[in-house]
């Protein structure tokens, strides 16, 4: 009878849970409690976390759970880890709900405001990177004048807060190389996996300091990407083992795989294009697969320098009249007087420069341009006057002008990004067909279309 009873009791019990009005009142009787401001009594105010409010201790900051927010166990944490601190009085507690507020405060505006200045400092950073300004520049005109624009738009009080922003020339330095390791990190995780061709240039700057240029390309999502890869001093020698080794150490440093190259572009320098020991049979040792290609920008500037003897003649006198007064200061400042007095459209020459590959269309224009000037000018100086006087050479120098200017544009056409071989060899061979027909056009006098220099000075001088 007693076990009947019992297994009455059990059936009723779990007919009870399944039924729905007693389970909404045992969800009515777990309630979460709210908090009550008699708590402080116990050292406990509230904090809301995930929406939902929590007990928290004023004296030592604690959050504790949900199941907390009982006076019981608020009493029971403050004798066992406060025990110090029983018979204080609410008053204390209150001091310290008052100082627990003003450390939030203070907190949250000196984590904002940091915050704000830092991404501020990389802002400027980066403007400065991209106009190629000194990094002093941030510290000595930047922020001044932020200031004077805040300080009178809006108040010295914003102006103020400008002071918070870091931009000494090592922070900006800081900023910019944290940029760059930043982009280089992005470069190196999408050329990861897949397959890529490079293109290499050894380079010299202003300072005598040789480079190491390296472009790549690669395809991701179908997408052709092409970027700076790295630009590396070359401390020691530049023989085609030390080019290579800062090639295959970058390489090594960032885990890329040799096999993925298909392609190597250079110039057609011996240490580059050498087939023996030069670059290209080094960077096949390690990348059997990887196709050779003579940069054909350096082939066509290589082209366009072997002109006829008479017309190279020209060209040097020109660069040699050039000098002849750029390299004297003083010469060069009564010319500039000279073109002011008359006139001139220019007041300068340009300097002739062997490595840049648009320089002599550059200058053989500008003499052209000024050649009345020089003529007067060299005239007083007795010396070089009597190039400016001889049609032949003035003939010469107008047909230079133009042939140099087409070849100019040509070389612009063929750099760029997102170019390949078969759209620069079309141009090259276009280039190609249309000398024929400037040189039919010439067979025949018809000079206004291809040659308006030489067809103007020609109509000038009948």
């Amino acid at each position: 009878m007693y076990v009947v009873i019992t297994m009455d009791k059990f059936l009723n019990s779990s007919r009870k849970r399944d039924n729905p009005e007693v389970i909404s009142n045992i969800e009515k009787k777990q309630k979460i409690r709210k908090y009550d401001d008699s708590y402080l009594n116990f050292g406990f105010t509230s904090t809301v976390v995930a929406n939902v409010e929590h007990p928290q201790c004023v004296v030592c900051l604690k959050v504790m759970a949900v199941e907390s927010m009982l006076p019981n166990k608020m009493k029971r944490h403050l004798e066992t880890v406060h025990g110090n601190l029983v018979n204080k009085p609410r008053d204390y507690f209150v001091s310290k709900l008052k100082a627990m507020a003003q450390q939030k405060h203070i907190f949250t505006k000196q984590a904002t405001i940091p915050s704000k200045a830092l991404l501020s400092s990389y802002k400027v950073a980066w403007r400065i990177a991209k106009s190629k300004k000194p990094h002093t520049i941030a510290e000595n005109l930047i922020l001044p004048a932020a200031m004077d624009m805040v300080s009178i738009m809006i108040g010295d009080a914003a102006a103020k807060q400008l002071q918070n922003v870091p931009l000494s020339d090592n922070t900006i330095s800081r900023r910019i190389q944290d940029m760059a390791e930043d982009i280089n990190d992005q470069l190196i995780e999408k050329l990861i996996g897949n397959d890529f061709a490079i293109q290499l240039d050894e380079a010299t700057d202003s300072h005598n300091d040789a480079h190491l240029i390296c472009y790549v390309r690669f395809v991701v999502n179908y997408v052709f990407h092409e970027d700076l890869l790295f630009c590396k001093t070359i401390v020691g020698e530049t023989k085609a083992a030390d080019l290579f080794n800062i090639l295959d150490s970058f390489i090594i440093e960032n885990n890329i795989v040799w096999d993925r190259c298909f392609g190597v572009c250079t110039d057609g320098a011996r240490s580059m294009a050498g087939c023996y020991n030069g670059i290209q049979a080094l960077v096949k040792k390690k990348a059997p697969n990887a196709v050779w290609t003579h940069c054909i920008i350096h082939r066509e500037a290589l082209a366009s320098k072997i002109i006829s003897p008479s017309l190279n003649e020209v060209l040097l006198s020109v660069i040699e009249i050039v000098n002849f007064i750029k390299t004297r200061p003083i010469k060069s400042r009564y010319f500039k007087k000279m073109c002011e007095d008359m006139g001139a459209e220019h007041t300068s020459l340009l300097y002739y420069c062997n490595s840049r590959w648009l320089s002599r269309g550059n200058v053989l224009k500008r003499v052209f341009e000024l050649r009345k000037e020089l003529h007067c000018f060299l005239l007083e100086q007795k010396k070089y006057f009597e190039k400016f006087e001889n049609e032949v050479f003035l003939i010469k120098l107008s047909y230079l002008c133009d042939i140099f200017e087409k070849l100019n544009v040509l070389n612009v056409s063929l750099q760029g990004n997102e170019t390949h071989i078969l759209q620069l060899t079309e141009k090259i061979t276009s280039f190609k067909r249309k000398l024929v027909l400037w040189k039919n056009k010439m067979d025949e006098g018809a000079l206004n279309d291809c040659f308006p220099t030489l067809y103007m000075f020609l109509h000038e001088n009948n």
